[in-house]
């Protein structure tokens, strides 16, 4: 059978998907090439030809989830770069984006992935592109509310709606209201400088 490069493309992108599902399922030490090539609907030995050792998998997995989340962000970031909002309006429309977040694998893999890059630095790159995209959205919003030192306030806010949401996944609260209020108190307060 001959390859083409579209089919070794597919595969490798189903074998990183496949990787970040189990991730989200089993947690790093549970994700096995078996369990992923299952997963992926490849052959054990695809899964090793494309990714001959786990740190590379999973650093590419992280990658791939770094590209989708920072196309996301960014396209979120760009509907709100020219926008004149209040305090109000950003909580509403930061609550809203939250509620849509469904908890489930697809959100706990990140996490996992990004505990497991505080232990192996060679996933760190990848982890810091997840983080800027994060950042550009944070101080985009922070601009358009007129947020004084946005620049400063950018990685606290990020860390502050990653540890809510954080909170929300692992108690199960479906609420993004308490994110919200948190953040319209911290621009608030920046506002008021």
């Amino acid at each position: 059978m001959v390859r083409t490069w579209a089919h070794i493309v597919r595969a490798r992108e189903a074998i990183l998907r496949a990787t970040l599902q189990v991730v989200g399922e089993h947690g790093v030490a549970g994700s096995t090439n078996r369990r992923i090539a299952t997963v992926a609907g490849v052959s054990l030995g695809s899964l090793t030809y494309h990714f001959p050792e786990q740190q590379q998998l999973l650093r590419e997995t992280l990658l791939l989830f770094a590209e989708d989340e920072a196309r996301r962000v960014r396209d979120t970031a760009l509907r709100y770069s020219t926008a004149n909002l209040d305090l109000e309006q950003a909580a509403t429309t930061v609550q809203h984006v939250l509620e849509q977040l469904s908890f489930g694998n697809n959100e706990i893999a990140p996490l996992e992935l990004y505990l497991h890059a505080g232990r192996n630095p060679g996933l760190r790159d990848a982890t810091t592109r997840c983080f800027a995209a994060y950042d550009e959205l944070a101080g985009t919003i922070l601009r358009a509310l007129g947020t004084h030192d946005s620049d400063r306030l950018v990685e606290p806010v990020v860390a502050l709606l990653t540890g809510l949401q954080l909170r929300r996944l692992a108690t199960g609260t479906t609420s993004a209201a308490p994110t919200a209020e948190a953040l319209t108190m911290l621009a608030y307060g920046a506002r008021q400088r």
